[in-house]
């Protein structure tokens, strides 16, 4: 990879401050007023034709929902997630009602978008987000059972972080960004 990095001035510090925490503050909530801040920022996503093909499944410990999506988390992300003040399923439309007919191409990518609104909104609200994927995607679906046409994508753990960031993120130049899709593989 590459040597740690600070971001460079001028990046707003919602952003350059976000990281994804491996320990959250079991004794931090997130109440209604919260999470419905969170939910607003998702909702306020851009998205392909305003569709919004975006949805989620809410749990926060000691509700009966929080407890039907732990016991489908992967060992690796339970040691950390499980302490969060808030689970988050996302899910996206990818077809019309029960039919194999695309919704959207363009679905994930704006499920990402609302993801993305609700992690900054998070960090501005002094609260940290980790994405993730660690899951039994086929227990939690069967356990969730979504509408047709929707599919789980992955999860979000929202909570205050137990530690700080660590120090020196690493991060892909800018540079290999641009150069990357047109690189010989590293």
């Amino acid at each position: 990879m590459h040597p740690p990095q600070e971001p460079p001035s001028g990046i707003h510090p919602l952003l350059a401050g976000r990281f994804s925490p491996h320990r959250f503050d079991p004794s931090a909530a997130v109440d209604d007023h919260a999470l419905g801040l969170l939910l607003e920022a998702a909702r306020w996503a851009p998205s392909a034709g305003n569709s919004q093909p975006w949805g989620f499944f809410i749990g926060r410990p000691g509700e009966p929902e929080h407890d039907r999506v732990l016991p489908h988390l992967a060992p690796s992300s339970a040691r950390w997630a499980t302490d969060a003040g808030l689970l988050v399923v996302t899910l996206t439309r990818r077809h019309v009602d029960d039919t194999q007919l695309l919704y959207s191409e363009f679905a994930d990518y704006d499920l990402g978008q609302a993801i993305a609104h609700m992690t900054v909104q998070a960090q501005a609200m002094g609260l940290s987000a980790h994405q993730f994927r660690a899951f039994d995607l086929e227990g939690l679906t069967k356990e969730l059972d979504p509408n047709p046409g929707w599919v789980i994508v992955s999860m979000v753990a929202v909570g205050k972080a137990a530690g700080g960031p660590p120090e020196g993120r690493v991060r892909r130049s800018v540079a290999h960004l641009r150069s990357a899709p047109w690189s010989q593989a590293e």
